[in-house]
């Protein structure tokens, strides 16, 4: 029999639970024991809960606990959350875990101490949700080179996004709705600032890279600078606009970015809507591949540290050595990044305007609307980032500019 115990009752935490008592036959027969789970800490008591019986409020109970095998970290963020889990693998125990923030900024740090105590450190569920991604890099994709990665990671931002596309809302309108209906917090910061999509692409390219890629250092931009009319104009293009992460791989050079972009109907990642998740990778040899589905939620995130339990339970005193190292991977600046972007621009004379815009772009595609007197936009030809912001730079000086309203990557 193999003893578990679970660290937090709260949305995942009772869900691992609910996965486990529900579908215990199946799971057990995965692992090929019985599985217990011994105790699930928390600081609340849960009268007439049956997860009482085993509630304890002393981490130290499960720590020093031999019979503890496996330690389900479901608590997030990273404080108490790091120090309970390198204790455990120091202890010698298993840790599976949901949490994208201690995967992101310890990372390397667990799964070094998770091998040098033969135990395992997994965390399928800190990327996804429900969707599988980890294993399939680790093991699918083990004969290609993963060239890119891109991918809508917050199900709450692409739901606000996808609202407001469908339904022709302004940004604090849908971020009423999301909260309302439990999608966003009521500091919405994490998701709405592309914060957690950040630590998620972090997590995916420190996989690709075999290197730790810091989260801090990746260019992140969120959503909550997109307006109703931003959403019109890329409609007109044909386009949606999509909180996408991403990073490349070529050699050497390996960047990232978190920010929202324009993308077209010949990339599936157009079809994600509401708060569902896609994750697209491209290898060299395999080429495109996208995972899709529900990339939060109780139950769905549960079913994944589940997932890891069973591997876990399967792997007792074998270390699978999945994830990345210490060494730091170095990302190249955003300003060399090559990038096509979608412009608006306030005129006070639309003649004299154009003429900028084609004096220091070249040749653009104009879009126009009708009624709009004082407002057009553009699109760039592609360039450098930091190239392309010199010219903006230099156009938002132009007599016939009065100033530039948004501006919006293009995907592809």
């Amino acid at each position: 029999m193999a003893v578990i115990a679970v660290l937090g009752y709260g949305t995942v935490g009772s869900g691992v639970v609910e996965v486990m008592r529900t579908n215990k036959e199946r799971i057990e027969s995965k692992a090929g024991q019985p599985i217990d789970i011994k105790y699930v800490l928390d600081l609340r008591d849960f009268p007439g809960d049956p997860v009482q019986d085993i509630i304890t409020h002393n981490y130290d109970d499960i720590l020093n606990d031999p019979e503890v095998e496996v330690v389900v970290e479901v608590m997030g963020g990273t404080n108490p959350a790091y120090t309970f889990v390198k204790s455990a693998l120091q202890n010698g125990k298993s840790v599976c875990t949901s949490n994208k923030e201690l995967v992101a900024a310890h990372g390397a740090e667990l799964m070094r101490v998770a091998k040098e105590n033969n135990v395992n450190f997994l965390y399928e569920a800190s990327v996804g949700g429900g969707i599988p991604i980890i294993r399939p890099i680790n093991r699918s994709m083990t004969s290609d080179k993963i060239e890119e990665i891109t991918g809508i990671l917050n199900g709450t931002t692409n739901y606000m996004l996808t609202k407001m596309t469908e339904e022709d809302l302004e940004y604090n309108d849908v971020l009423s709705d999301a909260q309302a209906k439990g999608y966003a917090e009521r500091n919405p910061d994490a998701d709405v600032e592309g914060y957690d999509a950040c630590r998620k692409i972090a997590i995916l390219a420190s996989l690709a890279t075999e290197k730790t890629v810091s989260y801090d250092e990746i260019y992140t931009e969120g959503i909550t600078h997109i307006s109703k009319t931003d959403i019109a104009y890329v409609k007109k293009m044909g386009g949606v606009v999509k909180l996408l992460a991403k990073a490349e791989f070529d050699g050497d050079k390996v960047w990232a970015m978190v920010a929202p972009t324009i993308v077209m109907p010949d990339n599936p990642l157009s079809m994600v809507n509401d708060v569902f998740n896609a994750i697209l990778l491209k290898g060299n040899m395999l080429g495109d591949v996208m995972f899709y589905g529900r990339g939060a939620g109780k139950l769905p995130t549960a079913s994944a540290v589940v997932s890891d339990i069973v591997e876990a339970v399967k792997h007792k005193n074998i270390n699978l050595g999945i994830g990345w190292s210490e060494d730091k991977q170095e990302l190249i600046d955003i300003d060399n990044v090559d990038v096509k972007k979608f412009v608006r621009v306030e005129y006070n004379d639309k003649a004299e305007a154009k003429a900028e815009v084609e004096k220091i772009f070249g040749a653009s595609e104009i879009i126009e609307f009708f009624g709009m007197d004082n407002e057009f936009a553009f699109v760039t030809n592609k360039a450098k980032e930091g190239e392309i912001n010199s010219k903006l730079n230099e156009l938002i000086n132009c007599e016939g500019i009065v100033s530039i309203l948004n501006t919006i990557r293009i995907e592809g």
